[in-house]
């Protein structure tokens, strides 16, 4: 009786550990897709496109220093008249797509406009619409999606409106 609880004890360990090794283990699902298609963009090709589109739009942003060295993020800021603010911001991302091939990114929600391109996500909110007399900010991040396109320098010159 007791060898056959013994034998009965061992097959389930042996049932449990199979079972919980092939529960556990992913599938092979091959290789992963890449992230993103297309050559990957410097830091200053997507800033210099993003700027010339806004700028285009009557919207002129200057680039922030870059805070860490090795990290994929820009910042463009600057104001705009809080009238035509919402208007200029889609007619520039319009132009972005139009004019430089940036693709409509993620839907982040009504008040955010996205776009992608290469290894590049750019992202910028609609402005709440400010106090009487004062510029609404526009706040606009570019996010690498891969360590190999390092920020460059700050470029503080304008961009060529074309």
């Amino acid at each position: 009786m007791r060898r056959r609880q013994r034998r009965t004890a061992l097959a389930c360990l042996v049932t449990a550990a199979l079972l919980t090794a092939t529960a556990c283990a992913p599938p092979d699902l091959g290789p992963l897709p890449p992230r993103y298609s297309g050559p990957p963009l410097s830091a200053d090709t997507a800033v210099s496109e993003m700027r010339s589109a806004l700028a285009a739009e009557g919207v002129v942003v200057e680039r922030e220093p870059s805070g860490g060295l090795g990290r994929c993020l820009e910042r463009l800021s600057g104001r705009h008249a809080p009238e035509t603010v919402d208007a200029a911001l889609k007619s520039a991302f319009g132009r972005a797509r139009s004019e430089y091939g940036w693709q409509t990114g993620p839907d982040m929600g009504s008040r955010t406009l996205t776009l992608t391109k290469g290894n590049w996500t750019v992202t910028a909110g609609l402005p709440v619409k400010p106090a009487q007399g004062i510029q609404a900010p526009v706040i606009m991040s570019l996010i690498c999606l891969d360590g190999s396109s390092t920020p460059a320098a700050a470029d503080p010159a304008p961009p060529n409106a074309a």
